[in-house]
């Protein structure tokens, strides 16, 4: 699509841009004619994306400059319609170069992304502080709304919003200090992540003495020797990434190494080179001072005036009702532990090192099952076809993999999506890249994105560009990657979001897919892990690697009957997240001491193992402080609530019932073109109560 067409439809008043010289050279600002228009990955280079980040920030203002300057009346097309069009360009050169920045960073990159923040964040505070902007926006907003279908009006309402919410109407002082603040706040969040990555990727502990990796499954020596070997070392190497920090800590009986392990991944940029302690203060304050200037008391405040909880209070009510009805049960389920190791020999209490290692030995004795047991029937491959099953099953959709699209990396593998096959014929839904190993260059933990998002512009539909990015278990030179129960787990947690990004449906890209509020976000990934623990699912397709042969049946029994080992440890756990959390972004007050006691005294209600001294896990609580859950991580815990409640309906009516399928994708397609409580509604029945997610936890 050019430029100039992007407004077509936006009125016939509506002028176009003059836009600046664009170098077509550059494959990033040139058209691209591949396979649904999919990112020429192997023809952008590191160098294109300055000058193009420079273009698409002079085409956004160009674009901005056409509405403001627009002498016809402010209407909804020629304003609102533009606002929602407009910075296209931008998008996708932002859409690339940050996603790309998580799953194969470079330092360059990370160079480039902190000369070109400060532009971003210049271009969206000169757009949401746009004296004449806002007067066109307002004007629409307190006009007649005839004409305008209920979708039209919920984006001239979120327009209007988000212009208040940004400081439009603040005093032009104050609009100053909010560019400042903004401006600071962007760069310390970028370096904070920065900062967590270098910490995590520094350290490593390289093992010699085969005695002390003997008792390890081959799988776990593999990889580690792998691990030494891309490093230039003789033996076995650990290091802080997760599919090498766990299996390690899970499996290894050395308590020293496990304990410096445990207190390196605990004071990751706490401290040090990659220090974020200060960081961390600067982040709050400064996300304190916004709030204030805006008229909220808290960050808090701010932000929970757009989520389905609404306030702090029913926030915290939310976390103390869910702490209340569990932590006695999680205080149980460590004692059970740490008696559990007195009985083997252990001598003293269990401590947080040595968790993994006696919880997995406790799992193998009471339930007979271990993650060995059930890696051979999660290969890799077949694990892909079975979570792909799901929404063939649910939803009709069949996925193609394509190797003529373009990919980021030689990991990543993409696939066509195809809708239900209607009168014989099926369209396309999306693509999909999926992107399954640890590298130097990808950060740490799972995540879905988009390079693309859903729109119709004068008819024409753009379909999604949906990528999947995780960290699992490498294959090594003698076995194929075979997933832990949690990776398989995790890739359903993750599809749920791809299928809710997939599915969109609607007009306006600001309001498809996972463009919901946050709280309401991880309904449709977490749902998707109640399929994980479903015999009738895992007959389907799970079979063991070498012989072929079907996962057993008491083996599913197992799994299902350890579904909730150690529940209530896990749900106070994710509390305490949230609770950490809550705690910095109800501050009334910029704190200035230090962080291992603020964080010790928000946990303090939920803290099950001993404490650690000189421990904290906020410096790398990347979630919160560089990512988009500031004073929204308890989002985790509210979906779980949503999602058992839903979940409940398909065990009525069967896992893969058609009714209740056809239901829940209407939930998904809406995306947030409507208020996710009544869209939740509509589907379940009823509100959600939290009695759902203890009750589907065993605890009575």
């Amino acid at each position: 699509m050019t430029l100039s067409a992007l407004f077509a439809g936006c009125g016939d008043d509506m002028p176009v841009p003059v836009f600046p010289e664009i170098d077509k050279s550059n494959p990033l600002l040139a058209e691209w004619n591949t396979p649904y228009a999919t990112p020429p990955f192997d023809e952008i280079k590191i160098s294109h994306y300055e000058p193009a980040f420079e273009t698409a920030i002079a085409v956004s203002r160009a674009e901005i400059d056409a509405i403001v300057n627009n002498p016809a009346k402010p209407t909804f097309k020629n304003t609102i319609v533009a606002m929602e069009r407009q910075g296209e360009l931008l998008g996708r050169i932002a859409g690339i170069f940050y996603n790309l920045r998580e799953a194969d960073t470079s330092d360059e990159m990370d160079a480039i992304a902190l000369r070109i923040q400060p532009k971003m964040t210049e271009l969206s505070n000169d757009i949401a502080l746009n004296p004449q902007l806002f007067e066109r926006v307002k004007a629409v907003y307190e006009g007649s709304r005839r004409g305008l279908s209920d979708v039209d009006v919920k984006l001239l309402e979120d327009t209007y919003k988000s212009f208040a919410r940004s400081g439009a109407a603040l005093s032009d002082e104050d609009k100053e200090l909010y560019r400042k603040y903004t401006s600071e706040l962007s760069e310390a969040t970028l370096l904070f992540g920065q900062n967590s990555l270098s910490a995590t990727n520094a350290f490593a502990i390289n093992i010699t003495n085969a005695s002390q990796v003997a008792e390890l499954p081959d799988f776990v020596k593999e990889s580690m020797a792998a691990d030494a070997k891309a490093r230039g070392q003789k033996g076995w190497t650990v290091t802080l990434k997760a599919p090498s920090y766990i299996p390690f800590v899970t499996y290894s009986s050395q308590r020293d190494i496990k304990e410096k392990l445990y207190r390196a991944y605990n004071t990751r940029a706490l401290g040090g080179e990659f220090d974020n302690s200060e960081i961390i203060r600067k982040i709050t304050a400064l996300r304190l001072k916004i709030a204030n200037l805006l008229g909220y008391e808290t960050y808090a405040d701010y932000v929970l005036e757009e989520r389905m909880a609404e306030s702090s209070k029913t926030v915290n009510d939310f976390l103390a009702e869910l702490r209340d009805a569990t932590v006695e049960y999680a205080k149980k389920d460590y004692a059970t532990i740490n008696e559990y190791a007195k009985s083997t020999g252990f001598k003293g209490d269990v401590m947080p090192w040595d968790w993994a290692y006696f919880t997995e030995k406790y799992k193998n004795e009471k339930y007979a099952l271990n993650d060995e047991q059930v890696k051979p029937y999660l290969k890799l491959d077949n694990v892909i076809k079975g979570v792909f099953m799901v929404a063939e099953k649910l939803y009709g959709l069949s996925f193609v993999p394509n190797k003529d699209i373009q990919v980021y990396h030689p990991d990543v593998t993409a696939y066509e999506v195809y809708d239900k096959e209607v009168n014989g014929k099926r369209e396309l839904l999306s693509v999909l890249y999926l992107d399954f190993f640890p590298r130097e260059s990808k950060r740490s933990g799972a995540w879905m994105t988009e390079f693309r998002g859903t729109k119709v512009v004068e008819g024409v539909e753009t379909r999604p560009l949906v990528s999947l990015v995780m960290n699992f278990t490498k294959p090594t030179e003698t076995t194929p990657s075979l997933l832990t129960f949690d990776e398989f787990n995790t890739f359903l947690h993750e599809f749920g979001h791809a299928l809710h990004g997939m599915l969109a449906k609607g007009e306006y890209e600001s309001m498809n897919g996972t463009s919901v509020y946050r709280d309401f976000v991880e309904l449709p990934s977490q749902i998707m892990e109640n399929w994980a623990t479903e015999k009738e699912y895992l007959d389907l397709w799970a079979v063991h690697y070498k012989t072929g042969e079907p996962i057993p049946a008491d083996l599913v029994k197992k799994i299902t009957a350890a579904k909730n080992y150690l529940a209530a440890y896990s749900n106070v756990r994710q509390l305490s997240f949230g609770m950490s959390d809550m705690a910095w972004h109800t501050l009334k007050q910029p704190y200035t001491g230090e962080i291992e006691p603020f964080e010790v005294e928000a946990m303090k209600s939920v803290q099950v193992t001993p404490l650690v001294a000189g421990t904290a896990m906020c410096p790398s609580f990347t979630h919160i402080f560089s990512g988009g859950y500031a004073a929204g991580y308890y989002g985790y815990k509210w979906a779980e609530v949503l999602a058992a409640d839903a979940f409940s309906l398909f065990k009525q009516n069967g896992i893969f019932d058609a009714k209740t399928a056809e239901s829940f994708r209407h939930l998904l397609e809406q995306g947030g073109q409507r208020h996710p409580m009544e869209l939740y509604v509509e589907f379940r029945g009823h509100k959600p109560e939290a009695k759902a997610l203890v009750e589907s936890m065993g605890l009575k």
